[in-house]
């Protein structure tokens, strides 16, 4: 995605002036109030979500900032090399990832009824 160029204070000025932010800042509220908003749901985030980690963990596991990450989720920039692999891993096997999660705690084995532990009365 090219960079945009950046605006002179004179073009930020005008741009400013330009625009009614209470009435924007209104609008928005009224949207949000009525859930004519939406939630961006990039393959990243179906990603991450697959594994069942968080934004820090998956950022973690794949060697980025959560900066990164949330510019990837929001589509914002694009992964690259070994990070667009990883994710491709955790959207088809995100069991491989959680894997290789250090904090991944794997849940226990559910074997019939609990056990009661019996004490002396």
């Amino acid at each position: 995605m090219p960079q945009k160029k950046p605006m002179s204070d004179a073009e930020l000025a005008a741009f400013e002036a330009s625009q009614d932010f209470e009435a924007l800042l209104v609008q928005s509220a009224r949207e949000m109030g009525a859930g004519k908003t939406r939630k961006v749901y990039t393959p990243v985030v179906a990603a991450r979500e697959n594994a069942g980690l968080s934004q820090a963990g998956f950022a973690q596991l794949l060697g980025v900032s959560v900066r990164t990450l949330q510019q990837w989720e929001q589509g914002r920039r694009e992964p690259t090399g070994a990070a667009k692999t990883l994710i491709a891993i955790a959207q088809k096997m995100p069991e491989a990832l959680r894997a290789v999660d250090p904090n991944h705690k794997k849940p226990r084995p559910a074997h019939g009824r609990a056990k009661v532990k019996k004490t002396k009365a």
